[in-house]
């Protein structure tokens, strides 16, 4: 495989669940003299999670690049629009100019850079990547909480937004710590499993991570029907 040293690199640079201040020094250097910096774009005309954060550490000559990922599960449709953000990424990359992609969380965090990433390679074999780690919603929950996430040898399992109230159960019983997110959409299936396994009070919610209008639900007997944000992750301790 012949790489084209002439050509830019694909940096994903974490930038955290919400707080500026949350990114890396080496990702807010990278990020502050890349020439292009793309984000995943905003839903309805707002401007996205990834752009809000970094806005503050931006300047006026740098070209910002506004990338659609729809949020829907049909792979068809998801798979189109990775290829058209990749092609928009390569027009940069293949003219020597570097260019950084902003991720919410970390890069390697069920992340969208993910799929940009494996895509622009699929399609431009040799091209450069490179991914700058950060704080994923986890640890930034578990901090507003101020609480760890594990001891000892607690043993931990993250269960994303996709999962099987079965699936649930099974882990509940095998974990010690059990991390759920975007439990918005099934907190109330969630809620009840929780309460048969009688867990509810080692059970807390955090919504909206480290931004201004965080919310943290601790204690959840009496909250069986939470109206939760997309951005929201419940974290179960002591589970076994």
């Amino acid at each position: 495989m012949v790489v084209n040293h002439s050509s830019g690199i694909l940096y994903g640079v974490s930038v955290g669940p919400g707080d500026p201040e949350l990114i890396t020094l080496k990702g807010l250097n990278i990020l502050k003299t890349a020439p292009v910096v793309a984000f995943p774009a905003g839903v309805r005309g707002k401007s996205g999670i990834a752009e809000n954060i970094i806005s503050p550490w931006l300047n006026s000559e740098q070209i910002q690049l506004s990338l659609k990922f729809p949020y829907v599960q049909d792979e068809n449709i998801l798979t189109e629009a990775w290829q058209l953000a990749a092609q928009e990424v390569w027009e940069y990359l293949k003219a020597g100019q570097d260019v950084v992609f902003a991720c919410e969380g970390d890069v390697s965090f069920y992340s969208t850079f993910t799929y940009l990433a494996q895509t622009l390679v699929q399609l431009r074999p040799g091209v450069k990547v490179e991914t700058i780690p950060g704080v994923c919603s986890p640890l930034a929950a578990v901090s507003s909480l101020g609480l760890p996430l594990t001891v000892r040898d607690q043993r931990l399992v993250v269960l994303p937004a996709l999962y099987t109230m079965t699936a649930l159960e099974t882990t509940l019983e095998q974990a010690d710590v059990v991390v759920l997110m975007k439990v918005s959409s099934v907190y109330e299936q969630v809620w009840q499993v929780l309460k048969q396994q009688d867990l509810l009070d080692n059970a807390y919610v955090v919504e909206w991570a480290t931004l201004p209008q965080q919310k943290i639900y601790a204690g959840l007997s009496d909250r069986p029907h939470l109206q939760l944000s997309y951005f929201s992750l419940m974290i179960v301790q002591g589970t076994s």
